[in-house]
C-alpha cells in the first residue's frame, strides 16, 4: 500500500470492499474486529476504524453495540425498505404488501439492454408486481433482471417468499443492491397501469425508472415503476 496516491484509510476500505465483493463476508455475518483487521493490513485500530465509519456511512456495514460489525442485509429490518420512498401523506407507518403477477424469460431489447450494459437479444427476466398499500394497488412495478445473473427465478419463487423482492434477490441469488439511480417523471395511465392500479385510464401518475448497482458499479436491475400518488408523496432526502 503506498498512501502517496490517497489516505491509509480509504485503502484500507477499497481492500476491505475487495473482501465484501468477493463474498469473503456474506451479508448479515459479522466481520473480523477492528484488532483483527488491524493486524491483517499493519495498521492502526483507528485506521481501520476510519475505514468502517466509510463503510457504515454507505450502508455497507452496521454496527451492533456489543456484538462488533456485521455485513448489511436487505433482509434486516431497518433496511428493508430503505429503497421504497413513496409515504401516506398522514400516516407513514405500515409496510406494502408485494402481489406478483408473471415473470417471464425474454430477449433484451436494445434499449433494454443499453441501460443494463448487456449485449441486445441476451436473455433477461421481465417481473410484474402490484404493491399494496393497506389494501389499495399504488405501485405498479416491470422490473427487468439480466439472466446470466438470476438463472432458475421462477413465479412460484417470488410468490413463496416472504420478504422483500430485495432480499429475496440477496437470499437466493447472493446479490445485493447497494445504490440506484431513479429519474422520475408524470405521465398519464395507459391501458395495462390502468388496469393493474384500478384507475381510469389517463390518470395522472409518478413514473420512476430505476437502475440498482451492486458491487464494481455493476448494473443488476432496471425497474420501470408507475406511482398512484392521491394521499402519497415521493419522499427523498438529499446530502
Amino acid at each position: 500500500m503506498n498512501p502517496t496516491f490517497s489516505p491509509l484509510y480509504l485503502q484500507i476500505k477499497s481492500l476491505l470492499m475487495q473482501s465484501l465483493q468477493n463474498g469473503e463476508w456474506k451479508p448479515g455475518e459479522g466481520i473480523p474486529s477492528e484488532t483483527e483487521l488491524a493486524a491483517r493490513y499493519g495498521v492502526s485500530q483507528g485506521t481501520v476504524r476510519k475505514a468502517i465509519d466509510e463503510l457504515a456511512a454507505e450502508n455497507l456495514v452496521v454496527r451492533r453495540q456489543g456484538r462488533g460489525t456485521f455485513v448489511a442485509t436487505h433482509n434486516e429490518a431497518r433496511s428493508q425498505y430503505r429503497f421504497l420512498r413513496l409515504r401516506n401523506d398522514v400516516n407513514e407507518s405500515g409496510h406494502p404488501k408485494s402481489r406478483y403477477i408473471s415473470v417471464e424469460k425474454v430477449r433484451a431489447s436494445t434499449s433494454v439492454a443499453k441501460q443494463l450494459d448487456i449485449k441486445p437479444s441476451e436473455l433477461v427476466y421481465v417481473v410484474k408486481r402490484i404493491l399494496d398499500f393497506e389494501g389499495k394497488p399504488l405501485i405498479f412495478d416491470e422490473i427487468w433482471l439480466p439472466g446470466v445473473q438470476y438463472k432458475g427465478l421462477t413465479l412460484e419463487k417470488l410468490q413463496n417468499w416472504g420478504s422483500t423482492l430485495y432480499g429475496f434477490l440477496e437470499a437466493e441469488f447472493g446479490v445485493r443492491m447497494l445504490k440506484a439511480v431513479e429519474s422520475l417523471k408524470a405521465v398519464s395511465a395507459l391501458p395495462e397501469q390502468a388496469e393493474r392500479l384500478m384507475v381510469p385510464l389517463g390518470t395522472p401518475l409518478l413514473y420512476v425508472e430505476r437502475l440498482s448497482i451492486t458491487y464494481a458499479e455493476k448494473l443488476v436491475e432496471l425497474r420501470r415503476g408507475w406511482y398512484v400518488t392521491d394521499g402519497f408523496s415521493y419522499r427523498n432526502e438529499l446530502y
